[in-house]
């Protein structure tokens, strides 16, 4: 191939080039900032010091194994109860199956802080539940579930419980169900196909899910801050304690720098053993086979031995339960494992979201302070949020323009990537979009002080542009991964039609494949808008403590001072957000639809 052979083939790729020279700029050049400053002593000599303290003490290693139990406990407890709900939606009718993802993904739609005031409300002494197992008489007298490591997990496994289980749906839904009847036509029981047949092939599903669920619970801090106690600190908030109170810059870089290592190597151990295809629900074909071939040894024989085990065990229980209730062999059986299937389900859908709405009643309290139930009727707290010294009005609108704004810059860079990324070939396809969405599983405090760092030297800490551009930075992945998704399914002869009718590519695009996918470019736009008026990391650092927005003015108060008024900018917020999702869920839809 000469020169000019490869230059033509770099420059059919263009657009992709926009969005990996903003992410050189605004995600890996900061980021290598902040490795410089990790390695760096006070006369900015090279030390690896800030690395050393980081097991000198027993503080420092205290918190990071604090860190890594809460995200082990969070992703045993998600994938536990979030598979039955994932396996249930994977074998019902689309219409039922559309319903209930409505409600699951309910807590995923809705703001980190509104959840946690609800969960506040929930757990605290006078709250719903400690009522509740009174009235029952389960308990005496209330008992604490909050600001300890059993409210953390609640908090935490109820935030990212979603995410897991619409991961292993997408595993789950292209799993043949034929193979689990042809399994019991041989005469295996329902727990024997389940745990020999079915399970071993949704598990790149879990795992998955799992690795998503660990990675992003690393980086997690609203959560623990709100709901837990000294004793659950996260890595997340020794790095803001480091930056806000102690300024030390080169040491909140060595933690960081830490964090990001432990996500990289979570991420190589996980292609070892299972590959990066399946985060995309790629789980069956040829190429996972060819990978467990030649990754299968030791551990894979254990993990077989034991799913055997488990199939023997349930298959034990069913014959002794037949003779235990004496059941003639030539009656059919009952689906009693159907019937629990939708118990189990029901209640973690239940769990998923039932508590957003108990935040609602609280916001027309009379009292002074969260508690249920709520005593009397008020709207003093929605009159505050309007008052004249009120700062909540001016931070609403402030993170409407700065969402605005990021979702935009994030269409104007991403939807040209997503293009490429599913249109053309090219050499290192699979590398460009690793790193396209790449900020997606780095934890947003790394994100955030590295472009404190580097705005700091722009002077744009403070303004508006700095914010929509870090925003702009976490929203546009999520552009990539949407559009990329409905260009999937888009008949690529209706664009060769219009070019055999003598249309160009522009035209084309114009007034052929733009009004088609028109939904699902709103969608992505409405999503990155979504995300990025809910960011809280970024507001905190990048705006200086010149303004709020909205999220920044909730965290302020709840860290201040928590009364009911949070409780009414939550219903606020909650509605918004649910109005915006629900639309531009739709729009996907039909877009989908259209294309279909």
């Amino acid at each position: 191939m000469n020169v000019s052979e490869k230059w033509r083939r770099l420059l059919r790729i263009w657009p992709i080039y926009p969005a990996v020279l903003f992410l050189l700029l605004l995600f890996v050049y900061p980021t290598a900032l902040l490795v410089g400053l990790s390695v760096s002593d006070v006369d900015g000599k090279i030390s690896v010091d800030h690395y050393a303290r980081l097991f000198e003490g027993e503080l420092y290693t205290k918190v990071l194994l604090i860190t890594l139990k809460v995200a082990a406990w969070t992703t045993a407890f998600a994938i536990i109860a979030g598979y039955p709900v994932a396996y249930l939606l994977a074998n019902v009718k689309s219409s039922l199956r559309n319903t209930l993802i409505i409600w699951v993904l309910l807590p995923f739609w809705t703001s980190f802080l509104v959840r946690t005031f609800a969960w506040l409300v929930l757990l605290g002494r006078k709250g719903a539940i400690n009522d509740l197992l009174i009235a029952l008489g389960v308990i005496d007298y209330p008992i604490k579930i909050i600001y300890n490591f059993t409210g953390v997990m609640i908090g935490m496994v109820h935030a990212l419980m979603p995410l897991c289980v619409l991961t292993m749906l997408a595993v789950m839904e292209n799993i043949d169900t034929n193979l689990s009847k042809a399994a019991g036509t041989l005469g295996a029981r329902r727990g024997q196909s389940f745990w020999r047949i079915y399970f071993p092939l949704s598990l790149p599903g879990v795992a998955a899910g799992g690795l998503l669920i660990f990675v992003t619970s690393l980086g997690f801090f609203i959560t623990p801050a709100l709901l837990g106690s000294a004793r659950e600190t996260m890595i997340v908030q020794l790095i803001m304690f480091q930056i806000d109170s102690m300024l030390n810059w080169g040491f909140a870089g060595a933690i960081s720098m830490f964090l990001l290592a432990t996500v990289l190597v979570i991420f190589f151990l996980y292609d070892r053993w299972l590959g990066l295809s399946t985060l995309s629900g790629g789980a069956q074909g040829k190429t996972v086979h060819t990978e467990t071939k030649r990754k299968e040894g030791l551990g894979t024989r254990v993990g077989v031995g034991v799913l055997n085990a488990l199939g023997s065990i349930c298959a034990g229980f069913g014959a002794f339960y037949d003779k235990l209730v004496k059941r003639d062999p030539a009656r059919p059986r009952t689906d009693n494992s159907r019937r629990s299937l939708w118990i189990v389900a029901g209640l973690v859908i239940f769990f998923l979201a039932a508590p957003t709405f108990f935040i609602v009643p609280v916001s027309f309290t009379e009292e002074g302070f969260l508690s249920w139930p709520p005593k009397g009727f008020s709207l003093q707290w929605y009159e505050s949020l309007v008052a004249e010294l009120s700062p909540y009005p001016a931070a609403f609108g402030r993170s409407v323009i700065v969402a605005l704004f990021a979702g935009f810059f994030a269409m104007l860079v991403g939807v040209p990537a997503a293009f490429m990324l599913v249109r053309k070939q090219f050499f290192g396809k699979g590398a460009v979009f690793a790193f396209l969405v790449s900020p997606i599983i780095t934890p947003h405090i790394i994100l955030a002080i590295s472009l404190f760092y580097l705005f700091a030297k722009l002077h744009l800490i403070g303004t508006y542009l700095g914010l929509i551009l870090g925003h702009t930075v976490v929203t546009m992945p999520y552009v990539i991964v949407t559009v990329m998704a409905v260009i999937k399914n888009y008949d690529l002869r209706l664009d060769q039609a219009s070019w055999t009718l003598g249309a160009g590519k522009l035209q084309t695009l114009r007034f052929v494949t733009f009004p088609i996918i028109k939904g699902g470019l709103i969608a992505a736009f409405m999503f990155a808008f979504i995300i990025s008026f809910d960011e809280l990391t970024m507001a905190i650092y990048l705006t200086g403590g010149e303004f709020s927005t909205l999220p920044k003015q909730m965290w302020v108060d709840a860290v201040m001072r928590v009364n009911p008024t949070l409780a009414a900018v939550a219903t606020v917020m909650l509605l918004f957000m649910s109005a915006i999702i629900l639309v531009s869920e739709f729009l996907r839809r039909r877009s989908l639809r259209r294309i279909g």
